[in-house]
């Protein structure tokens, strides 16, 4: 493989559990939730491996977490295939996506798309919210409170550190 291993998180349908693929290893998460606790109660998945479906969904929510597992915001005709095509594919094709989503300026990293559409979000508030905020018209249904609505940037700043080391790690690469 050219790139160290990718970390990706699995699911285990039947016995409806989380699997995470951390740096070529399998880890057993102990419930259906993707958190830090969970992680360090984390034992090895010994169980087949064929039987594991990628998650649709990689990005992880828990901030503490999402620094230690590096998990990326892949293509979509790869997400729910199962653990030997993704292997497949990550070594065929993997290293090759992931450079060329670095060189257009896309951030891969699937924390960083859930901080973006947040930001987003943020900034693509309607002109009729902002209207009546500035023509005193504040009813209660039309304020916006400001812990309701927080920016993203210690968690754009974290995860801006994690895109700038990947792409040194990336584009360094000799192939």
């Amino acid at each position: 493989m050219p790139l160290r291993p990718i970390d990706a998180i699995f699911v285990h349908p039947k016995q409806r559990l989380y699997v995470v693929y951390y740096r070529g290893e399998l880890w057993q998460l102990p419930r259906m939730k993707i958190d830090d606790r969970s992680w360090q109660n984390r034992r090895p998945y010994t169980d087949d491996s064929s039987s594991l479906y990628l998650s649709i969904h990689q990005a992880i929510n828990d901030p503490i977490l999402a620094q230690k597992l590096r998990t990326l915001d892949l293509p979509v005709a790869v997400r729910g295939s199962t653990l030997p095509r993704f292997e497949a594919w990550w070594e065929a094709h993997g290293f090759r996506w992931l450079k060329d989503r670095l060189l257009t300026g896309e951030s891969p990293l699937a924390a960083h798309q859930t901080t973006t559409s947040a930001a987003k979000v943020l900034n693509d508030q309607p002109d009729s919210l902002i209207n009546r905020q500035t023509n005193n018209h504040t009813d209660e249904s039309s304020e916006v409170n400001e812990e309701q609505v927080s920016t993203p940037s210690a968690d754009t700043d974290i995860f801006a550190d994690m895109l700038a080391e990947l792409t040194d790690e990336v584009l360094e690469q000799k192939l």
